[in-house]
């Protein structure tokens, strides 16, 4: 396996809640009220729709898709969900600093450092909004492909906060079978003082409709049973998700920089680029998964 490329789950498509529009010629993010489903090809226009957009958007109400169902891939809450603070150079879209709140790896001209990570509210590297929550939610949508997945990405609080709670309680509830719980994305909406009464929305994960937690443990339990007499060993991909995760520093990929530029860094006056490394040798470091790792004391 190459060392520094970060193995994740295949990847078929994107959801989103909103979508990147044009204005005067510069794309920027518009939030929605509904998901969109889009394929990995991106036209003048923006990305192209995925047929399963149109396909689960028939049976929703006015049209508005706000519920999609899913299964996760893997039995283990934190391989389905990975988050982090993470700060990102944005010009580039790559990642400089990622932390957990206790400790980070920042990406530095003398090499990749290991560093206390205060979080991004006492930190001074990723002061102003700089350094924020990232979260990719991998899940599959349909049964076309056993082990493509479509890709959540988020920023915001909310979302990861309720998701992580989610799946962690699925996974103890169901014994540790969380790949096989029938669930949906379901599409919340709240007012709160910071958003100064205006609806924010955030994805929540739940029991398939139609269900009960019961009647939803029962269905794992019963389709655990099966795949494992039909010879698919989950407990050996779970395996090899987190050995393809570890493989690198940092999770990104150089499709993925552009699209988070796009996403959570649109173009806006005044933005601060003192920070930005283009430093070749240090990119190449980060890529090889090499550099200096230093410890800081205390």
């Amino acid at each position: 396996m190459i060392k520094g490329l970060a193995i994740t789950p295949p990847v078929l498509g994107r959801i989103s809640i909103g979508r990147v529009v044009e204005k005067n010629g510069i794309r920027l993010p518009q939030k929605d009220n509904q998901f969109t489903i889009t394929s990995q090809i991106q036209e003048k226009d923006g990305w192209v729709l995925h047929p399963l957009d149109e396909e689960l958007r028939k049976d929703a109400p006015n049209s508005k898709l706000r519920t999609i169902p899913v299964r996760m891939l893997f039995n283990e809450a934190d391989l389905n969900l990975r988050a982090e603070y993470t700060m990102f150079d944005r010009k580039s879209g790559r990642p400089m600093c990622v932390g957990n709140g206790d400790t980070c790896k920042r990406l530095t001209q003398s090499g990749v450092q290991s560093l206390p990570c205060p979080g991004p509210t006492l930190c001074e590297f990723g002061k102003g909004g700089l350094c924020k929550p990232y979260g990719r939610l991998n899940v599959k949508i349909g049964n076309d492909d056993d082990l493509g997945t479509f890709i959540f990405r988020t920023t915001g609080y909310n979302s990861i906060r309720t998701l992580a709670a989610r799946l962690s309680y699925y996974q103890a509830v169901s014994g540790g079978l969380l790949a096989y719980m029938p669930l949906e994305l379901k599409l919340r909406g709240k007012s709160t003082t910071q958003s100064h009464r205006t609806p924010i929305f955030y994805v929540d994960l739940v029991i398939k409709e139609g269900l009960s937690l019961q009647e939803a443990v029962a269905e794992a339990k019963e389709t655990a049973n099966k795949v494992a007499e039909e010879g698919i060993d989950q407990a050996a991909l779970d395996a090899a998700a987190a050995k393809g995760f570890g493989n690198a520093l940092f999770e990104y990929d150089e499709d993925e920089m552009t699209e988070v530029v796009e996403e959570f860094y649109p173009n806006v006056a005044g933005i601060d680029n003192e920070r930005s490394i283009d430093d070749s040798s240090v990119l190449l470091q980060l890529r090889k998964g090499g550099g200096s790792a230093r410890s800081t004391p205390g």
